[in-house]
């Protein structure tokens, strides 16, 4: 069966897109968020390549992260013909999140690239506890 889930139609939409999937543990629908040979640094250390890959680490994710996730502050969008530079700051004030977009076809946008957590230089940084289910070669056959 087919769900029908609304799109980005801006680029400032993926983010409030990601935290109501989330919220919903909606593996599937946060994948769709991205293009197919997407990029995702997450989890930390690591480098997530592809939609198929996305949904796994997301359905992980979901399964040990605290919940509800909240739509953080946003940025200003930065944007340059059919993509997009978007970014949040976190509520602890530590670094930031930051990801590129494009413009699809259609006019709706999707990720390509997403970097969850970013340190700041004078701070922790934004590096929750990752479940070791989620570190870097966890499920690998």
């Amino acid at each position: 069966m087919t769900e029908t889930r609304a799109r980005a139609t801006t680029p400032e939409d993926l983010a409030r897109l990601f935290v109501e999937r989330a919220n919903a543990g909606d593996a599937e629908g946060l994948a769709e968020l991205y293009e197919p040979d997407a990029v995702l640094a997450y989890p930390p250390g690591a480098t997530t390549v592809g939609r198929e890959a996305i949904r796994a680490v997301c359905e992980r994710m979901l399964a040990h992260a605290p919940r509800p996730f909240r739509v953080e502050e946003a940025l200003p969008t930065v944007r340059y013909g059919d993509l997009a530079l978007t970014s949040t700051r976190p509520a602890d004030d530590t670094g930031g999140r930051v990801q590129v977009a494009r413009r699809q076809p259609d006019g709706t946008w999707l990720r390509i690239i997403d970097r969850p957590e970013i340190r700041s230089a004078d701070g922790p940084g934004i590096r929750p506890e990752v479940p070791s289910e989620i570190r870097p070669g966890a499920g690998a056959e």
